[in-house]
């Protein structure tokens, strides 16, 4: 089954566009991360998504039903990133009133249990005015899911939150998605998006311009590598030989003193320039790899 399924998706203030035709299938079980800079349209999405605004046009589908329809909306769960609280409520009396409003009242065991889930369990009757920051991230987390929803939307979950709560959230998520939640989660944490997402949207200036899993991703950015060998003297015999050889392996070739620098487009290459090195009679010392770091591969589009 498909959890969302947008056709052309647009959103636009005036003549500026800020969602520019999304076509995007997440299905469900999924753990889909949506990346981007700021400004890259990603909570104006979300936001279509669960109602809280109109498109400018396109369609999208929640769980095959056409949106917005407000009978789907008991269906998912929404965490915004500007989760907005009740100062004088308690996180067991936030929860009972959010659940009330999805039409699935919960007893005060049920908002226990998933104060518990979120790390809240100790503060479960203290009133949200005196919440750090972090404490209002995992009290919108747990509105998010006290309903038992199928879809659950999750805009920056950890962010604002220290190491060791951050990690809680994560195996929560883990744990949804082991129940057959699908989940579609907004993070700038990239090390969080490598460790728990199944598939990976990025998106810049309105558009999806990369979509896949981490193993796709890595491969479509790693399709030219620079490699930088370090070896022993090369006899001028051997010399010329030795750099057509380079030519035919790989582009932008560098030979300085006691190095070689190319460019590659398979690691496979490498093995192959170290066997041809040795049959120049040439000893490698050191062979150097530059590849792109998760932070170019996501966000430097």
């Amino acid at each position: 089954m498909i959890a969302i399924e947008t056709k052309q998706l647009k959103k636009s203030y005036g003549a500026v566009p800020i969602v520019n035709g999304i076509d995007l299938i997440v299905e469900q079980g999924e753990i889909f991360g949506f990346l981007g800079r700021n400004g890259a349209g990603k909570s104006t999405f979300i936001n279509m998504l669960t109602g809280i605004i109109q498109p400018s046009s396109g369609t999208y589908l929640l769980l095959g039903i056409k949106g917005p329809n407000d009978q789907v909306k008991k269906r998912i769960g929404v965490m915004p990133d500007y989760s907005t609280l009740f100062g004088s409520l308690t996180a067991v009396e936030h929860l009972k009133f959010l659940s009330a409003l999805s039409g699935k009242p919960e007893a005060k065991e049920r908002c226990m249990e998933v104060l518990q889930l979120v790390g809240l369990e100790s503060h479960a009757h203290q009133k949200a005015a005196k919440f750090s920051f972090g404490m209002k991230k995992k009290l919108g987390i747990a509105q998010a899911i006290i309903h038992d929803p199928e879809l659950i939307f999750l805009d920056e979950p950890t962010s604002g939150l220290d190491a060791e709560s951050a990690i809680h959230i994560q195996k929560l998520i883990d744990h949804l998605h082991k129940r057959g939640k699908t989940i579609f989660m907004t993070s700038h944490n990239l090390d969080e998006v490598e460790k728990i997402c199944t598939r990976i949207a990025i998106m810049k200036e309105g558009q999806i311009v990369k979509i896949g899993t981490m193993d796709e991703l890595r491969s479509f950015y790693r399709s030219t590598m620079t490699v930088k060998l370090k070896h022993s003297p090369i006899s001028k015999s051997e010399q010329v030989k030795l750099h057509q050889w380079l030519e035919s392996a790989g582009t932008d070739i560098e030979m300085k003193d006691s190095y070689v620098t190319l460019n590659i487009n398979n690691e496979k290459k490498i093995a192959e320039m170290i066997r041809a090195f040795n049959q120049c009679k040439v000893d490698v010392y050191r062979v150097e790899v530059e590849e792109p770091s998760l932070e170019e591969i996501f966000l430097d589009e």
